[in-house]
């Protein structure tokens, strides 16, 4: 798959603290110009086809937050660690001080966002809010990696709404419309409510009726929206 994927620990077991990545860089004009003749898939869904042998992203949803010339970055949204939010808070010396009445931390688990980077913790929130290292994607959605949101989120000050992950996935230029081509993906524009509100058990399916697809006739024919 990825050039960029790198073996990681186990999942539930983050090996350092919460880091944050610099989302500041930006590409030279000509990367530009040229991205706007690109593919470009962020804030949709990846929905992975039959034909998609790979063990980490075999019957996955990735949520994509960037996609342009240069390549693409996203975050599983249906495949659990074993480790609930308020757990990972503990684990970065964080108390919670007050628990949200929407998100119960203490049942709500942490995902397994994919293969990069499986150390390092990043949120999908919305809204936005106010955050050291933020990628806004789309409308009120962002992606965030600095410490400070699980800071408020503590605090009972988080976004409404949130996916907490460990690790991302990535993909370098070209390599994900090759998979596309190859009917490794489905792709639709994403539904923040099957992403945020939905069972987890349950979101390859409904991503898969954004198409109009039934998940009993799928079969490794190409299809995209």
């Amino acid at each position: 798959m990825s050039k960029q994927r790198k073996s990681s620990k186990s999942p539930s077991e983050p090996g350092s603290p919460w880091e944050s990545l610099d989302f500041s860089a930006t590409p030279d004009e000509s990367s530009n110009t040229a991205s706007r003749n690109e593919l470009n898939l962020a804030d949709h869904f990846l929905i992975a086809m039959p034909s998609m042998l790979d063990p980490v992203f075999g019957g996955a949803v990735v949520y994509l937050c960037e996609h342009n010339a240069n390549g693409a970055l996203g975050v599983i949204i249906n495949k659990p660690t074993d480790m609930t939010v308020s757990v990972l808070l503990s684990r970065i010396d964080l108390k919670l001080e007050i628990a949200p009445d929407k998100l119960p931390l203490e049942k709500t688990l942490v995902m397994y966002g994919g293969p990069v980077q499986a150390d390092r913790g990043f949120v999908l929130h919305a809204p936005r809010g106010n955050f050291s290292s933020t990628l806004p994607v789309a409308g009120d959605i962002a992606l965030t990696t600095s410490k400070d949101i699980l800071e408020a989120v503590a605090m009972g000050a988080g976004p409404q709404r949130m996916l907490v992950s460990l690790g991302c996935s990535g993909w370098g230029a070209g390599q994900l419309e090759d998979e596309i081509v190859r009917n490794g993906w489905l792709t639709v524009r994403a539904d923040p409510d099957i992403m945020f509100d939905l069972p987890l058990e349950q979101r390859f399916v409904a991503a898969l009726k954004l198409l109009g697809i039934d998940p009993m006739m799928l079969s490794s024919e190409a299809g995209h929206a």
